[in-house]
C-alpha cells in the first residue's frame, strides 16, 4: 500500500460549488475510483487549500491513473472540478494536484 498527499487550491468563489459536488459524487466516478485500487480517500479544505490523501492498493500505480483518465465519466467530472480550482504554484508540470512529501507516519 502507498499513501499519497494532494495540494491544489480551490477558487474562492467557487468553494461552495465545490463542496456540493462532493457531497453528492457522482456513483460512476465513485466506482472507476475503487476500480483503480485507491481506497481512504480523503479531501480536505483549509483558507482555500485543498488536501486529498489517498491510499494505493494495487500493483500498477500508472496503469491505474491511466485506466482512470479515460474512463468518459471521471473525463466529464474532471471537466467541471477543473474550472473550480486553481493548481499550486510549484507543482511538476505534469500535475494537476501537487504530490506531496510524506514526512512521518504513525499507524
Amino acid at each position: 500500500m502507498q499513501r499519497f498527499g494532494q495540494l491544489i487550491r480551490v477558487k474562492p468563489d467557487k468553494l461552495e460549488e465545490y463542496k456540493a459536488y462532493h457531497a453528492a459524487v457522482w456513483p460512476e466516478v465513485a466506482k472507476t475510483i475503487t476500480e483503480c485500487n485507491i481506497t481512504n480517500y480523503s479531501i480536505y479544505h483549509h483558507d482555500g487549500l485543498l488536501f486529498a490523501y489517498f491510499e494505493y492498493v494495487g500493483e500498477d500505480f500508472e496503469g491505474d491513473m491511466a485506466k482512470m483518465a479515460a474512463d468518459p465519466m471521471t473525463q466529464k467530472w474532471w471537466a467541471i472540478q477543473k474550472p473550480l480550482q486553481q493548481p499550486y504554484e510549484n507543482r511538476k508540470p505534469d500535475e494537476w494536484w501537487a504530490d506531496m512529501e510524506e514526512v512521518f507516519h504513525q499507524d
